[in-house]
């Protein structure tokens, strides 16, 4: 009972965060799934994954109906995304749970820093 509470809370905060800024997974689960329910790298990347489709869908539907959503840059993204996505989940098997762990934090870390000195 206590995974379902701990994990109905993490997709809640997952959820806002997606339907508001974008992201939702590598930002906000996989931390929550490593500290909150024990998670190995791996599993909470894949586990997020897994999850990131259905919550992508529903904030699509949204945003499409509010006319956000500029297909024309969608599918060449879409398309580089998959394959590149394919290939990188190789990388991720190949990779320790550490080195992956600090893979995601410089990443997380340049992302932070480049919008905290972007300008609006």
């Amino acid at each position: 009972m206590k995974l379902i509470l701990i994990s109905l809370g993490i997709g809640l905060f997952a959820g806002v965060t997606a339907g508001l800024c974008g992201v939702g997974g590598g930002l906000v689960m996989v931390p929550a799934f490593i500290y909150f329910l024990g998670m190995e790298q791996k599993s909470a990347v894949a586990t997020s994954m897994a999850v990131i489709v259905p919550t992508a869908i529903m904030a699509l539907v949204r945003f499409s109906q509010a006319g956000l959503v500029q297909w024309n840059v969608f599918w060449p993204t879409a398309i580089a995304a998959m394959a590149t996505a394919y290939l990188a989940t190789g990388w991720l098997k190949k990779m320790s749970n550490d080195q992956l762990t600090k893979v995601f934090a410089v990443l997380m870390i340049l992302v932070g820093v480049s919008m905290l000195f972007k300008k609006a």
